[in-house]
């Protein structure tokens, strides 16, 4: 399919919600909610599965809302928990296992729900920070690592659970504000006001949380575990500023700028510095 028959497509999809919420309102909120809330790649079944998680051990958890994967490279007592982004895997983080497998640690890695061998269709990050509570009482890793929006979760669930046993917390390209996906997202579904505001509404009822609550700044305020936050100043995805603002309420986050990594942020010199960071100390 080519890019402008998707423009098309993404534009009727939003100029049917903006018509649909001056006459259901409540129905045009959940189906913002919708096309928001599910990803369109990042699916795997056992038959297609990369070869990476292939060289892992599989089990299977399960919170209230979601069964999921975790695949575990097993080393020594000391472990290492991954937590992969929108759209994406556990597969992303091939390129770094080596490094982080070298110091003789068990790596952790998990699917998302509604990504990877996860179940269900819709993706939300408390529904994530469930998982990650989850993975955290069944194996009590010290250390978490999360990309793009796998970032945005860690920080919420520490927030939230604070978890005396996780000792540090690596977040790389991640969103800061929800209010500021939710905005990108009006953008290019060319959504009108009232149906932002209906999708915000959305979001209160079904978390009793407002999208402000989702901010990074608020979520990184209470955070006392030392961290790194890096992000990558040619980022198309996440703004560069997104980062910037979690690390003015992170006070004990050591900040890493990047150059010509984009989001992706696949780096030898960059994984070489979280490792050293992690086993500082140790």
């Amino acid at each position: 399919m080519t890019k402008s028959i998707t423009t098309l497509i993404v534009k009727a999809i939003g100029f049917y919600i903006n018509c649909l919420s001056f006459i259901l309102p409540q129905k045009a909120g959940k189906l913002a909610y919708k096309f928001f809330s599910e990803p369109r790649k990042g699916k795997l079944n056992l038959q297609n599965l990369p070869e990476v998680l292939k060289t892992a051990e599989l089990e299977i958890l399960n919170t209230e809302t979601a069964e999921f994967p975790v695949y575990i490279w097993k080393g020594n007592e000391t472990k290492i928990l991954l937590v992969h982004g929108w759209e994406s895997n556990a597969a992303r983080w091939e390129a770094f296992l080596p490094h982080i497998l070298k110091t003789g640690s068990t790596v952790l890695a998990l699917d998302a729900p509604a990504h990877g061998l996860a179940s269900g269709k819709e993706f939300n990050v408390p529904s994530y920070a469930l998982c990650l509570d989850r993975v955290f009482k069944t194996y009590q890793p010290g250390f978490m690592i999360g990309h793009s929006i796998g970032g945005a979760a860690c920080l919420y669930y520490q927030h939230y659970f604070q978890n005396t046993a996780l000792n540090k917390m690596v977040i790389l390209g991640a969103p800061s504000d929800l209010s500021v996906l939710i905005e990108n997202y009006a953008q290019l579904l060319s959504l009108n006001r009232k149906v932002v505001n209906l999708l915000e509404l959305h979001f209160y009822r079904k978390f009793q949380k407002k999208t402000s609550d989702f901010r990074g700044s608020k979520l990184a305020s209470n955070l006392t575990i030392e961290g790194i936050i890096s992000h990558d100043t040619e980022d198309d995805v996440v703004a560069f500023d997104e980062s910037l603002k979690i690390k003015k309420a992170w006070k004990k986050a050591h900040f890493i700028e990047t150059q010509g990594l984009g989001h992706s942020m696949h780096d030898v010199q960059l994984y070489n510095r979280i490792v050293e960071f992690l086993f500082q100390n140790q």
